[in-house]
């Protein structure tokens, strides 16, 4: 299997590329717009052909490249079915298997972060990987303060779904702050202080006092997202 993953300084934002190898389809997951210029460097170095992007949730803090990407490869564009983004070519729903030249994802619907957020799981039979977005963080969790977020919602999403997959699947989130490329199922379970020990009312009590400001780009970011990144006057995609 082909993996590589991106960062952007600014947001903070982690990509995925998988390949079953060199030559193969490709899917790409949470794209930022201003990082799509490396992506297709990868792409055409690896001899990759791109023909799906996904988008875990409406980001906040950054700008997707979803449409700039369908607009240049002409690669389908996927997010979940609760999605508000209506310039998607296809809305995943939980459970569903997306298979790519071999690489399966099972989409699973992880609200709490956003009402709209999935995770994704690399290889269902054999739990491999989960591409977790923003609703579970290495040692920490998406807040849950906007985009009709909610902590209740979130707990469930995180004890039930995720920490029921296997100990040593690796959680590859959309962010880290303080320079943690990956994680584990297990470390999670046992090591977020948000999570380990905790019920889930002393959770929602956690997540209902966190007193952030607000991400620094939200008021231009989820409009733009809402249109794949591309201009809302331009952002219908077949």
């Amino acid at each position: 299997m082909l993996f590589r993953q991106f960062y952007d300084n600014v947001s903070s934002t982690y990509t995925y590329l998988i390949a079953s190898g060199p030559g193969r389809e490709a899917v790409l997951i949470d794209p930022v717009k201003e990082q799509a210029a490396q992506y297709l460097i990868a792409i055409e170095q690896l001899r990759l052909r791109l023909v799906k992007a996904i988008d875990t949730h409406t980001h906040a803090d950054h700008i997707t490249a979803l449409g700039d990407l369908h607009e240049q490869i002409g690669c389908m564009t996927i997010m979940g079915e609760y999605t508000q983004a209506d310039c998607v070519s296809y809305r995943v729903s939980d459970g569903e298997i997306l298979d790519t030249d071999g690489i399966k994802l099972q989409a699973l619907y992880t609200p709490g972060h956003t009402n709209e957020s999935f995770s994704f799981l690399l290889k269902p039979d054999a739990p491999k990987a989960v591409f977790s977005g923003d609703v579970l963080l290495i040692r920490g969790s998406g807040r849950t303060d906007f985009q009709n977020g909610d902590p209740g919602k979130s707990w469930d999403s995180i004890t039930q779904t995720l920490f029921a997959l296997p100990d040593d699947t690796i959680l590859y989130p959309a962010h880290d702050y303080k320079g943690w490329t990956a994680s584990s199922i297990g470390e999670e379970r046992r090591f977020s202080p948000r999570l380990a020990g905790k019920t889930r009312e002393q959770y929602i009590e956690i997540m209902n006092n966190l007193n952030l400001p607000s991400p620094k780009m939200m008021d231009v970011a989820v409009p733009a997202n809402l249109a794949c990144g591309l201009d809302a006057t331009n952002n219908k995609q077949g």
